[in-house]
């Protein structure tokens, strides 16, 4: 058991891809508590698909002993956190479960717009912020730069920033010794009543629900009864540890620690992520304060490809939502694909992420309709409706006005990229409201655009316009007035539901043309002509048609009278009709998806 004074709980927050996981790996190998010959790069990223893509999905927490210049043996727990806005939740929910954070700077790139926003999430949990310079081994690094940004963008003392290269482990020391002396140990909970904060869990098919909680106050210890303070739910603990890297068990978790526990939980749905834990004979008076609601901005429906599964895919659902509490999700259903579920998420890359491990960790097919944004409706009778599913959206005549979610994006970019950077603001209907030179280098634009806008492309092409440089973060602002119109496609006459658009009228004619091109791609070929349609209401604004297959039934006609021919060629018209109107069209998975993609520039 370690005294409360040698413990320390801190994270690690920094803009995407300025080297958290590189130095949490630094941290870990320091710190002995694995085998050489079992260590590899990212090793808290133990998802296949954050090794591929080279990000970071989940936070994951690890305690680490150290022994400091004092001679003391201290107990660090910490949470390596993602860096794309998309999974600001999940840095909130570790920040929680803290009381200081290493704020991450590259010496290269220097301070972008998410180190910004994780530093004021941080100060608005009261943490003790520790800078870090990390990459000063680059030949592009620019400490004193980087330093004056530190003071001048972030209002910290830039003498007190630790110099590290998470690469080569160059101050590493130094920064340990850091953690020790300017992050303070967890205060003594004087309610003597153990209470902890759930802040992650996940679904172990043999041993049920491991929940990871942070020690408020008190201690547990396997054959303890504890309750959900929110559900009133109790269970027997069958087990306690720590994370190192696998989980290691101990005899008891004590205030301060950050650790886990098993209790043989199956009923998910028991479990919420920022719920109280405590002992069920003598429990806490009042909770501890959990996380911010979670607030879905992009919306899309997910079916599985055979109807069947549905069972399968609401008890994948349900797994997936414990590991991943910003999901939100409720029952759909479609006349096209049947039974789903409209789900909301943080933003289109946390929408790829969800399919992607829908597909690998629980093995579903499973098709995603187009992501949309919630909408604000005015009915004529007076009432108001939110909309964000195309088939829930009200007849036209009934409408008496509509609104659209708007962002406020700060856009921090090299100034030589800003004119590129500027007219594409514009093309997505963005408002500039400010605009300021962060040093002679860096500029600060900061826009007020519809949310809608920049759910496609904005971010692959903003990327691509700044050469990767560009930062990008958002927050939502409100609801303003939109022209809002619902595009339907038609197959051969038919609508799709699944494949219906809430889009700007403005923007409507070049997104029906854009979907109905890329469904001409999918839809095969048949005997009959296959018609492709965006319709606005009664009015068509694109079509494209699929062609024929046709049999060449002149092919036995070597000569002979034209009427002979002609007849043939009547008698196939004829049929191609028939068939026309009896035909039917099936529409492939890979259809379905093409609506998600945009076509290149």
């Amino acid at each position: 058991m370690t005294d409360l004074e040698q413990k320390r709980n801190f994270c690690i927050v920094a803009h995407i891809d300025h080297g958290k996981s590189t130095l949490s790996d630094r941290l870990i190998q320091k710190a002995n508590i694995i085998d050489a010959r079992q260590f590899q790069n990212q090793i808290l990223d133990n998802m296949d698909i954050e090794r591929e893509r080279g990000i970071t999905i989940k936070s994951q927490a690890v305690t680490i002993p150290y022994t400091a210049q004092d001679g003391k043996t201290y107990e660090l727990n910490f949470v390596d956190t993602p860096g794309h806005v998309d999974f600001s939740y999940e840095v909130s929910r570790a920040i929680a479960s803290c009381e200081g954070a290493l704020l991450l700077v590259d010496a290269a790139q220097g301070v972008e717009s998410q180190t910004l926003s994780n530093m004021y999430l941080a100060l608005e949990h009261d943490l003790e912020i520790v800078p870090v310079i990390n990459k000063i081994d680059l030949p592009a690094a620019d400490i004193p730069s980087v330093k004056r940004q530190i003071e001048h963008d972030l209002g910290l003392d830039p003498e007190h920033a630790v110099l590290v290269s998470a690469k080569t482990g160059k101050g590493i020391d130094d920064l340990f010794e850091a953690i020790v002396q300017r992050i303070p140990p967890p205060s003594h909970d004087t309610s003597g009543k153990m209470r902890a904060l759930v802040f992650d869990c996940r679904y172990d098919p043999y041993r049920g629900v491991v929940v990871h909680i942070r020690m408020f106050g008190g201690k547990i210890k396997p054959g303890q009864t504890i309750r959900f303070m929110s559900s009133g739910s109790e269970y027997k603990i069958e087990n306690t540890g720590v994370f190192k890297i696998k989980l290691e068990e101990t005899r008891e978790l004590n205030e301060g620690d950050v650790g886990y526990f098993i209790a043989g939980i199956k009923t998910v749905s028991d479990v919420r992520v920022g719920d109280t834990v405590t002992l069920a004979d003598n429990p806490a008076d009042e909770v501890l304060p959990g996380f911010k609601e979670v607030k879905p901005v992009v919306f899309s429906s997910i079916y599985p490809v055979d109807t069947n599964d549905y069972e399968e895919l609401r008890d994948s659902m349900e797994k997936l939502k414990l590991n991943d509490a910003s999901l939100t999700y409720e029952k759909d259903s479609s006349l096209a694909l049947g039974h789903g579920f409209r789900c909301g998420f943080l933003g289109l890359l946390h929408l790829e992420v969800v399919q992607e491990r829908l597909e690998r960790d629980f093995d579903q097919s499973v098709i995603f309709t187009a992501p949309s944004v919630r909408y604000q409706v005015g009915m004529t009778n007076g009432t108001e409706v939110f909309v964000d599913n195309p088939a829930d959206y009200p007849d036209q005549g009934l409408i008496r006005w509509a609104k659209e979610p708007y962002i406020k994006a700060s856009i921090i970019t090299p100034a030589e990229f800003l004119g590129s950077i500027m007219a594409l603001c514009t093309e997505k209907r963005g408002a500039q409201t400010n605009m300021q030179y962060l040093d002679e280098k860096r500029v600060e634009i900061i826009y007020e655009m519809p949310l809608a806008e920049v759910l496609f492309d904005f971010y692959d092409r903003l990327k691509s316009y700044s050469r990767g440089y560009a930062s990008f973060d958002y927050e939502v602002i409100g609801y303003r007035d939109t022209d809002l119109v619902k595009v339907d496609i038609l197959i051969n006459g038919n609508k799709v539901d699944a494949l219906s658009l809430l889009v700007f009228r403005g923007n409507a004619i070049e997104r029906a043309r854009s979907v109905c091109g890329q469904l001409k791609e999918e839809i095969s070929r048949r005997q009959f002509k296959i018609a492709i349609q965006g319709a606005i209401g009664g009015q068509i604004i694109a079509r494209e048609t699929v062609n024929a297959l046709r049999k060449d039934v002149l092919a036995k006609c070597y000569g002979g009278d034209v009427t002979r021919k002609r007849k043939l060629l009547e008698k196939q018209k004829e049929g191609k009709k028939r068939m026309k109107m009896v035909g039917d069209v099936e529409l492939p998975q890979s259809a379905f998806l093409a609506v998600l993609k945009t076509k290149s520039d």
